[in-house]
């Protein structure tokens, strides 16, 4: 008997000492999505970079991979600096709150920098840009009938334009064609759909969105209105201000424009006559 309750104990006792070591060795992880970190020392640095869907910067080929010049250059700048890069698709108009509540370092989207919100406060003024890498300007896209149409801004009055909201299209909008009606959506490509359903009459997206998409599928039956455009824009990264991310970045854009890294990336999407390549007066 008594050997029996040796043998109880003696397996009581190895189950506790197996339950506290298993105790002791677990860890916890955290989404790099939810929480990103940039300076972990002996672990993986990850930096989550803030994102919509939009061809050529952004989008998913035929095999559901996210592609696009943004995606690729990003990918190729966090590898130079050592940092496992994480996509974060996220609201556009929540572009500010993500990146200050820190659940993305950067904003790279086709953002432009150099405009100001429907607020008036210019977005220079809420992040920290990098280098100016592409060239851009916001057009009007219409069917055909209207787009024929269109002469100047009058010519849009009374009219439905769908725009992405909180965008530099939601401001052109707002601020030059003042007599339109405004449709706000959570996207370009809504704002394109909203167009090609029939439930907008324009829309004002990007220059480079609107070339990669009117004339085919859905929009075959559009056109860019040349007449009515807004003056030139320029694409940035944007960093929470005071984070010194964006100095990194910057020396990583200067190395991949000098070993033709860049230049690569723009023929194969497409953007070679707007992407930047040189940044010595941006110094």
């Amino acid at each position: 008997m008594k050997k029996i309750l040796a043998l109880l104990m003696a397996v009581v006792t190895l189950l506790s000492m197996t339950l506290v070591f298993a105790s002791c060795s677990t860890t916890t992880t955290t989404d790099a999505a939810e929480k990103p970190s940039t300076s972990t020392e002996g672990e993986e640095k990850t930096v989550v970079v803030g994102y919509t869907i939009y061809e050529p910067m952004n989008y998913k080929d035929d095999s559901g991979k996210l592609v696009g010049f943004d995606t690729e250059l990003a990918e190729a700048v966090f590898a130079k600096l050592g940092y496992k890069v994480v996509f974060k698709e996220i609201s556009w108009d929540q572009k500010y709150t993500e990146v200050n509540a820190g659940t993305i370092n950067c904003i790279w989207n086709g953002f432009t920098a150099n405009s100001a919100d429907d607020d008036g406060i210019a977005r220079s003024e809420k992040v920290d840009f990098s280098y100016n890498y592409m060239r851009n300007k916001q057009v009007i896209v219409a069917k055909s009938a209207l787009a024929d149409t269109i002469t100047d801004a009058a010519s849009l009055a009374g009219k439905v334009g769908a725009v992405e909201t909180g965008s530099a299209g939601d401001s052109f909008l707002g601020d030059t064609l003042t007599g339109a009606i405004k449709n706000g959506v959570t996207s370009q490509l809504d704002a394109m759909r909203e167009l090609a359903l029939g439930t907008a009459d324009f829309v004002v997206v990007d220059d480079q969105l609107a070339k990669a998409y009117v004339g085919k599928g859905d929009y075959a039956d559009m056109k860019i209105v040349e007449t009515v455009s807004g003056t030139e824009e320029f694409y940035a990264i944007g960093f929470k201000k005071g984070d010194a991310l964006k100095d990194e970045v910057n020396g990583a854009l200067e190395a991949l424009a000098a070993d033709g890294t860049i230049a690569a990336l723009a023929e194969k999407y497409g953007v070679s006559n707007t992407a930047i390549t040189d940044f010595a007066d941006q110094k």
